[in-house]
């Protein structure tokens, strides 16, 4: 989630339905946390190469999980998970007439069970940013050729990474992850994300 994410679709036109409906929820209920359109569009865009499952977690008002949904394949199926219980139900209700989304209530490790996923959105749980957020495993938790996306970073003026003076820990995990083959991009000029592969499994000839 976004430090005023909703009110950075104050001049966005063209949105799909879905995150229009969730945008409205959010802003209905001063919800100012949601995914910025710059991250809900390359969502947007990665759910499109998912083949069976795609985990967000922090589902917030829907604003996030609308996006991978609105560019994801019939058939795909989207988990999302909010801690919160009525950011839970008014997010739910967002989905309702999407039988293929499921909000999922709780801690984010709840998506744990219906992986692995091709497309893995780290929000609101498995990121490592914060004391007490254990990293995801991303090899129990990403199929061979899954992509993972861990958001809401500013981007990097040098190298290693560093955020208050301190090196960035969580980037560098998900920068160096043995598993993944990882790059950062820069969405805006004050947001960045990162986004890991998980190889295929190379096949014996």
């Amino acid at each position: 989630m976004a430090i005023h994410g909703t009110d950075a679709y104050a001049d966005q036109d063209g949105l799909p339905p879905l995150v229009r409906e969730a945008l409205a929820v959010a802003r209905a209920q001063d919800f100012p946390y949601s995914c910025r359109p710059e991250q809900g569009r390359l969502l947007r865009v990665l759910a499109g190469g998912a083949r069976t499952r795609i985990a967000e977690t922090g589902t917030g008002l829907g604003v996030g999980p609308a996006w991978p949904a609105s560019g994801a394949a019939p058939g795909t199926r989207l988990y999302s998970v909010e801690r919160d219980p009525e950011r839970a139900r008014l997010a739910a209700g967002v989905f309702a007439g999407s039988p293929q989304v499921e909000v999922l209530r709780g801690d984010w490790r709840r998506v744990e069970a219906y992986g692995p996923f091709d497309l893995l959105v780290l929000d609101g749980g498995g990121q490592g940013k914060v004391p007490g957020d254990t990293f995801a495993d991303v090899e129990r938790l990403l199929a061979p050729g899954g992509t993972v996306v861990v958001d809401d970073f500013t981007p990097a003026a040098s190298w290693p990474p560093r955020h208050e003076r301190a090196l960035d820990l969580a980037r560098l995990h998900w920068l160096e992850h043995p598993s993944l083959r990882a790059t950062e991009l820069r969405l805006a000029a004050d947001l960045s994300t990162v986004v890991g592969t998980r190889p295929p499994v190379r096949e014996l000839v």
